[in-house]
């Protein structure tokens, strides 16, 4: 995030620079350092029994915030991870079941589902609220075949980067706010439809978590809860880069119907020094 341009008190705008907040979140190198605890936990769980493996999901997360601490990598979500595991272990450790490990991620599910599925209901889907902050249909981010949210790759082709890049106060280096949209999105009836479904499916396979963890859950009482563990991971991060997948093809093909139909030297191809 940063600051520049003139409010009407002459205070500076605050701009939100969308490399930044993705570089922040972690991309896919996130989501997988997130499963690591969790399948040490498993592993040792099954072998140790219950102390093993709340030793080794906090030695899991706390060599993964090291290994970043020591590449000089964003911590943010290392952090999170970290602070993730804890409760999960604390609550495992209090009550002396292994299945209570995955209680916080059941609870974040059902939770997700809910806050999701009310986004649609109040036409303000999020899966169109963060990929519009990420990548502003107006300005053609997305137009581009085979382009995807910037900051998620390793890498971004240079030819990519152009109609969507962050516009910088030469002086300062520091973000300029994005061009206003012409309709803004809310308004274009497709967008708001497609967004919504896209929010509807991610909210139907967080409900899907929770439900089939929560059948899990109340069945392995006394037990390892190995199943629990193995169901929760495969429905961690393989289904959610499928729906990521998807999201992002979906998602495309409404910014290149967007950029397609806005009249000629409108913002969808900005000019870069």
């Amino acid at each position: 995030m940063s600051a520049t341009g003139n409010g009407r008190s002459g205070e500076p705008a605050i701009v939100f620079d969308r490399h930044m907040v993705l570089d922040q979140l972690g991309g896919w190198r996130g989501m997988v350092d997130a499963t690591v605890p969790t399948i040490a936990f498993i592993v040792a769980n099954g072998i140790g029994g219950l102390r093993t493996g709340i030793w080794a999901a906090l030695g899991a997360a706390v060599l993964i915030f090291g290994l970043r601490l020591v590449r000089r990598e964003s911590v943010q979500q290392a952090v999170s991870g970290l602070f993730a595991v804890g409760v999960a272990v604390a609550i495992a450790a209090a009550t002396g079941q292994a299945r209570d490990f995955y209680v916080p991620g059941i609870l974040r599910n059902a939770a997700l589902a809910v806050v999701l599925l009310g986004s649609v209901v109040l036409r303000r889907p999020l899966v169109g609220v963060v990929a519009e902050f990420l990548s502003p249909s107006h300005l053609g981010a997305m137009a581009a075949p085979g382009a995807g949210f910037p900051g998620w790759r390793g890498r971004v082709d240079a030819t990519r980067v152009v109609a969507h890049r962050t516009e910088r106060d030469p002086a300062t280096g520091r973000a300029l706010p994005d061009p206003d949209p012409e309709l803004p999105w809310r308004e274009d009836p497709r967008l708001v439809r497609a967004y919504g479904w896209l929010t509807v499916l991610w909210a139907a396979v967080f409900l899907v978590r929770a439900g089939v963890q929560g059948y899990l859950y109340l069945g392995s009482k006394d037990s390892d809860a190995t199943d629990l563990g193995i169901v929760s991971l495969l429905l961690g991060v393989p289904v959610t880069a499928v729906e990521v997948a998807v999201t992002l093809w979906v998602v495309s093909r409404l910014h290149r119907h967007r950029a397609a139909g806005a009249p000629a030297g409108e913002p969808d191809e900005r000019p870069t020094d």
